[in-house]
């Protein structure tokens, strides 16, 4: 079953921010600031859409923007977001059933790996990896461990919360800096978070 965040759209965000404090909003925005004015970006499992106005602010206008989620009641949330004049189109569908031109000049995948157990997540990096363009932006952020115990407990008790309550396959993260690696991408920037519990990569396609 592919996980689904309907049962947790109306309250994720105060969750998070609990839980967090401003840590997956700041890692996000680190991330936006890497985009160029009139780019094709791809967005994957973005949510309740607080990026897309994050967005806004620094392009008010030229994006065009492919927004796809898999629940539908956070695409309901994130179509009543302000996009300035950014063309926005949104997809409600897992978005490794979605069919889209190769031609993307930046991808983003804000903690969308961590759902997936290793199939999917190849399945899905692979998906990606196709449409984006050569020499463009990969724009990752997720969480990973670098050996602190509250990490392990903190983790552990993510991913029992929201398989229960969203069906998500995942117990443990995957390695995806093997999958870019594997891909021929660069670092071209990374940024950590929370006690290095959050890393914001910026990946350069070959």
């Amino acid at each position: 079953m592919a996980a689904n965040y309907n049962n947790s759209a109306w309250f994720y965000d105060r969750l998070s921010r609990i839980v967090y404090g401003k840590a997956l909003i700041t890692a996000q925005v680190y991330l936006l600031g890497f985009i160029r004015p009139e780019s094709k970006i791809l967005i994957v499992g973005g949510g309740t859409g607080w990026i897309l106005e994050e967005l806004a602010k620094i392009h008010p206008a030229g994006l065009n923007v492919t927004y796809v989620e898999i629940s539908t009641n956070m695409i309901s949330l994130s179509q009543k977001r302000q996009t300035g004049q950014n063309e926005v189109a949104f997809i409600n569908d897992a978005v490794e059933n979605v069919k889209l031109p190769p031609d993307f000049d930046v991808v983003i995948t804000p903690f969308l790996f961590d759902n997936f157990v290793d199939e999917t997540v190849d399945n899905v990096f692979d998906h990606l990896h196709h449409l984006l363009k050569p020499g463009r932006l990969w724009l990752n952020a997720d969480f990973q461990l670098t050996g602190h115990w509250w990490q392990n407990v903190l983790l552990k008790s993510m991913f029992v919360f929201f398989r229960l309550l969203c069906g998500i396959e995942a117990s443990r993260l995957p390695a995806i800096e093997k999958h870019f690696d594997a891909a021929g991408y660069s670092v071209i920037e990374d940024k950590t978070f929370f006690g290095d519990f959050i890393v914001a990569r910026v990946y350069e396609k070959a």
